[in-house]
């Protein structure tokens, strides 16, 4: 490992904007459901079905954590990500459970169980 805090903290953007955009894509699902645009949430569903296979393929951790690891020592929750801490280490225990509900709500709404 070498210490390079300028490529840390293009690692950190970079994986700083990947989650937003899935968080984004988790968020999103509900509401395109609602607005009943069943294509949109198909849509944000696969895109974070795939996060979420790369994630399981890679021991549940973004592949960013590795690259990250290179240029550090530190280990901390967020030493990846420019997250609160707390954020950074319950993420998937936040999101997970929210992408899940998001489906659910969107195949209640298109088969017509909720108004």
């Amino acid at each position: 490992m070498r210490s390079d805090p300028r490529r840390l903290h293009q690692v950190k953007l970079l994986h700083t904007v990947a989650w937003a955009l899935l968080g984004g894509c988790v968020l999103a699902i509900p509401v395109a459901a609602w607005a009943q645009r069943y294509d949109v949430a198909l849509l944000l569903i696969i895109i974070v079905g795939i996060e979420s296979v790369v994630l399981a393929v890679n021991d549940w951790k973004c592949p960013l954590t590795a690259v990250a690891a290179r240029y550090t020592d530190e280990r901390e929750d967020n030493f990846d990500i420019y997250l609160p801490l707390l954020l950074a280490r319950w993420n998937k225990h936040i999101f997970g459970p929210l992408f899940v509900a998001g489906i659910l709500f969107t195949l209640a709404r298109w088969r017509g169980w909720l108004g």
